[in-house]
């Protein structure tokens, strides 16, 4: 006959087994929400890259010269993402104060308000007013994910988690560019891409505010588990001070470390994600509706690196992703001197798009680390979000010489002095690597927190 004990045994491990199943499922609703929304920010970033064949074009029936559109597009593009390297050292940490569900809502809402006020005229004032704005408040977007997934996971899950969440940016991006290279195809203007950017922002936005939770622990479940070798508590409370959340982080050589490595990373993405379109429009020789369409092989293969590199990223451990970093920009660095040796009209061969891809591979997988996984390591649950901020916004000062300076630099020595440029900037970020990989080795040695 079984026993009064026996059952209580046996009745706590069926609720455990419950409860577990439970949390799995709110977990993945988390993901899954937070996944479309910031996939549907990118609609209001892609849209700019999409269009600035077709802006340069409108602007030339208004007496603009070719080259010159081409720098004004280039100087919105530097504009925006100096806002948004603004927004990322100076906003994102207000998340670790009110909630990183309040910062992915205003991330959301600002994209859709200002993507439909950049197609409500037709000025570069305008333009750039409504881009600064989209880029400043979607700023706080990223932060606020990673605020919301330390509350949710445990550290031990950080490299595959966040590894699928940085894919919503390059899945976004790429079915973004699909859908508006074929919008493009079927006769639709510039106007047209940004409205339908918007709408995709603002059917997330809703879905976000009904559904999103700022932590487990909310929802009745054990507070997520952080990196122990983290620089803060484990409290999920927050900070006492702004100088109690920033000095940590300051103060680490490693942090410090990947901020830089940020920066070296962010040139080279953003200047893919800005000037793909019009490097297969102008140089290669495709359609713009085709440009849109092939660039998407930047963040389609993106994707599945960040998967890759996410999933062995676990498994070698925290410093595992250091070296990951090193091999990946190296090879990255080798695959942008090939890029630079394409001739230019091209367009019947697919070496210029598999080149891309395999500089996509290299680079993307790893730079997913710094604002994600890297911003846990060190910032933990109660620093996750100004770690990210700070990573990113870093990273996004570098950026913005994607715009004015690319612009400046494919007139005056053309594609390849671009492509030169940026293969030394990947070899500089995998020496870095390299570095951070012997630091973080040596505080593994000692069991101290991170350097």
């Amino acid at each position: 006959m079984t026993t009064a004990p026996e059952l209580r045994v046996g009745s706590d491990a069926g609720a455990a087994a419950a409860t577990s199943r439970s949390l799995v499922f709110r977990q993945a609703i988390t993901v899954l929400l937070m996944f479309g929304g910031y996939a549907a920010l990118y609609f209001c970033r892609a849209d700019l890259s999409v269009a600035t064949p077709l802006l340069v074009e409108e602007l030339g029936k208004h007496g603009v010269s070719h080259a010159d559109a081409i720098v004004r597009m280039g100087g919105i593009t530097s504009i925006g993402v100096l806002a948004y390297a603004v927004g990322k050292l100076f906003l994102t940490g207000l998340g670790d104060f009110w909630g990183g569900r309040i910062s992915f809502l205003i991330g959301l809402a600002g994209a859709t308000a200002f993507t439909i006020m950049f197609a409500s005229g037709l000025s570069v004032p305008l333009f750039t007013t409504a881009w600064i704005g989209n880029r400043l408040t979607q700023s706080l977007a990223w932060a606020g994910l990673i605020k919301v997934s330390s509350k949710w996971f445990n550290f031990s899950s950080y490299g595959m988690i966040i590894g699928i969440l940085s894919i919503s940016y390059l899945v976004g991006d790429a079915v973004a560019r699909q859908c508006m290279g074929m919008l493009i195809d079927h006769g639709y203007g510039w106007r047209t891409l940004f409205f339908f950017a918007a709408a995709v922002a603002a059917l997330f936005l809703v879905v976000n505010f009904l559904f999103l939770r700022e932590s487990r622990a909310d929802a009745g479940y054990t507070e997520a588990k952080p990196n122990p070798l983290n620089l803060f508590a484990a409290s999920e409370s927050p900070p006492q001070s702004i100088g109690a959340l920033l000095l940590p982080l300051l103060r680490s050589r490693a942090f410090l470390l990947v901020c830089l490595l940020s920066l070296g990373c962010t040139i080279i993405r953003e200047t893919f994600n800005a000037w793909t379109p019009q490097y297969l429009s102008d140089y290669v020789g495709y359609s713009k509706g085709e440009a849109a369409r092939m660039s998407a092989i930047f963040p389609g293969v993106g994707a599945v690196s960040v998967l890759v590199t996410g999933w062995l990223s676990d498994r070698l451990g925290v410093n595992g992703r250091a070296l990951i970093m090193f091999l990946g920009l190296s090879a990255a660095a080798a695959a942008l001197l090939v890029l630079m040796t394409m001739r230019s009209g091209s367009s019947g061969s697919m070496l210029p798009i598999i080149t891309i891809g395999a500089v996509a591979f290299c680079l993307l997988g790893p730079y997913s680390y710094l604002g994600g996984a890297f911003a846990l390591d060190f910032g933990g649950k109660q620093a996750g979000a100004a770690s990210s901020g700070i990573i990113d916004g870093i990273g996004y000062l570098g950026g913005a010489a994607a715009g004015y300076i690319v612009a400046e630099i494919s007139i005056s020595f053309g594609w390849k002095g671009v492509f030169v440029g940026l293969a030394g900037v990947s070899a500089v970020a995998a020496l870095g690597a390299g570095c951070l990989y012997i630091l973080n080795a040596r505080a593994a040695a000692r069991g101290t927190h991170l350097p």
